[in-house]
């Protein structure tokens, strides 16, 4: 095992895009991630799904709107408006910089008024070869929890981030966005002792590099 490049948590995620400017606006306005979400200039070429999606999950139906219609209005493009299934109630939108967000809730019934209230972040990557990704990961430390078919949930207990992986194909179909596209993630994930890429070009940096990358300041 690679022990320099040992994670067990995700400090926060490093959204890259060409407008920085409208990318922070953007993330103020839409909900208050604080520093889990920061934000950094890049030109690298890219196209289409991006092979990741950032989930919001929430505790009930009311707050699932309320974060919806608030990314809505602050400029994000609907891509599954939010509806009923059998899981739980949820909706999928692109952020200006073209990265692919979900919000959801497994919970079917509102116990308070609605609020924008975020539970947890959930970073889920679709690699080629889901396998070959999960063993990558436990070698550098993840530990494997719920895993099913292409689908795997690590354990990363106590952290502000959490990650699993999901099929490329499965988790384009899920999220309702087309499966094709290539070129940069545009996607840096703050965690870990040091910096390396997974097999899918994924780039890791640990957190201490947050420092270059401003965190996104709520709007008031």
């Amino acid at each position: 095992m690679n022990t320099e490049a040992t994670t067990t948590t995700i400090d926060h995620l490093v959204v890259e895009t060409d407008d920085t400017e409208r990318a922070r606006a953007f993330y103020a306005a839409a909900f208050d991630l604080g520093d889990r979400i920061r934000v950094r200039r890049s030109e690298a070429p890219t196209s289409g799904f991006r092979g990741f999606t950032i989930s919001l999950l929430a505790s009930q139906p009311a707050n699932v709107h309320a974060l919806y219609d608030s990314a809505i209005a602050a400029g994000a493009t609907a891509v599954k408006p939010v509806s009923k299934s059998l899981w739980g109630v949820g909706g999928t939108f692109r952020a200006p910089d073209g990265s692919v967000w979900t919000i959801a809730t497994s919970s079917k019934k509102d116990t308070t008024p609605a609020e924008r209230e975020i539970d947890s972040i959930v970073l889920l990557l679709g690699p080629a070869d889901v396998g070959a990704a999960k063993r990558f990961y436990t070698e550098r430390g993840l530990r494997a929890g719920k895993s099913f078919g292409a689908y795997v949930e690590f354990e990363l207990p106590g952290s502000p981030v959490q990650f699993g992986l999901n099929a490329r194909k499965a988790l384009a179909k899920a999220a309702g966005v087309p499966l094709d596209g290539d070129g940069s993630h545009r996607l840096a994930i703050g965690g870990g002792a040091a910096a390396f890429s997974d097999l899918d070009g994924f780039a890791w940096e640990p957190a201490a590099d947050a420092t270059s990358v401003a965190p996104v300041s709520p709007v008031e």
